[in-house]
């Protein structure tokens, strides 16, 4: 059950990432260019976003099990360390130079966006080199 309601949750998800057009990178790069033409419509879908998350996590924080009966697993650590700004960093360049952050652009690459294959590779490329790197510090 709980998998049927994440491929639910995804699919609403992903039909929101098309109708807001944050899957579509020359709208989110329009939002971007903050010295050319820029196109603010995305900041209401990111403010929206960011006041439905503070809700949700305000009212998950009162409850020890999902409403599927599993254990909540929140987010344990609230300090910021380099590691955290220097991925945040990255990811924003990332966003900035494709026009393309991971969840929109696996919308993209559904949708037929020729450019979402070469984020969604170089996407996966990262991931495998992270993974190595973190094998490699632990040993």
């Amino acid at each position: 059950m709980a998998a049927f309601i994440a491929l639910q949750a995804g699919f609403a998800f992903g039909i929101g990432l098309i109708v807001s057009g944050m899957a579509n990178p020359a709208k989110v790069l329009g939002f971007l260019d903050l010295a050319g033409s820029w196109d603010p419509s995305l900041a209401f879908v990111m403010g929206g976003a960011v006041l439905i998350g503070t809700i949700a996590f305000a009212l998950a924080r009162r409850r020890q099990r999902s409403w599927l009966g599993l254990p909540m697993q929140l987010p344990a650590s609230t300090t910021v360390t380099l590691r955290l700004v220097l991925g945040s960093a990255a990811f924003g360049v990332g966003w900035g130079l494709a026009g393309f952050c991971p969840g929109p652009a696996l919308v993209a690459l559904g949708a037929g966006y020729a450019k979402a294959w070469g984020f969604v590779g170089a996407m996966l490329a990262g991931m495998a080199l992270f993974e190595v790197a973190e094998r490699t510090r632990r040993k």
